[in-house]
C-alpha cells in the first residue's frame, strides 16, 4: 500500500501537477497581478471553481488507489474498473476536475493565454480519451466497460 501511495503521489505531481500547476504558472509568471487589495467576483468565483476541481481530482485519485488498485497514469493503470463515486456520473471525472482547476485559474487571473492553453488541453484530453484510453479500457475490461459506457456519459 505504501508503494501505491508513492506511485500515486509521483503521477499526481507529474501529470495534473504539470498540466494544471506548472504550465499555468509559466504562462502567468511574467504578468503583473494585484492580489493584495479587495478581490473581485472573478477571484472568488475562480477560487471556488479551482477548489472544486482540486477536490474532484483528489477524490478520483484516492478511488483509483483504493478501489482500482492503481494510479491515474496510463503507465500504471488501475487493475479494476472504477465505476463508483463520481464515476457513476461521468466516465472521466478526473479530467473534469483538472479542467475545473484550469477554469478557476482562468477566472482568478483573467488570463487569455491560460484560456487558449485550456482549450488546447481539453481538446487533447478528448482526443486521448477517445483514441487511446477508451480502446485500452475496452481491451482490459471488456464487457464490463462496454456496459459502463452505455450507462454513463463520457463527460457530464
Amino acid at each position: 500500500m505504501v508503494s501505491l501511495f508513492f506511485r500515486n503521489l509521483i503521477f499526481t505531481i507529474l501529470q495534473p501537477g504539470i498540466v494544471a500547476g506548472i504550465v499555468p504558472w509559466l504562462l502567468l509568471k511574467d504578468q503583473e497581478y494585484e492580489l493584495d487589495g479587495l478581490w473581485t467576483i472573478w477571484q472568488y468565483s475562480g477560487l471556488i471553481i479551482f477548489l472544486t476541481g482540486l477536490v474532484i481530482m483528489l477524490l478520483c485519485i484516492a478511488r483509483f488507489a483504493f478501489e482500482g488498485r492503481g494510479t491515474l497514469s496510463p503507465l500504471d493503470p488501475t487493475q479494476k474498473l472504477v465505476i463508483a463515486g463520481l464515476y457513476k456520473y461521468s466516465r472521466n471525472p478526473m479530467y473534469v476536475g483538472v479542467m475545473l482547476v484550469l477554469i478557476g485559474e482562468i477566472l482568478f487571473f483573467q488570463s487569455f493565454p491560460l484560456l487558449l492553453y485550456s482549450v488546447i488541453i481539453f481538446c487533447s484530453f478528448h482526443v486521448f480519451i477517445v483514441f487511446r484510453e477508451e480502446p485500452r479500457l475496452l481491451r482490459d475490461f471488456g464487457e464490463e466497460y462496454k456496459l459502463y459506457t452505455k450507462s454513463v456519459r463520457r463527460w457530464m
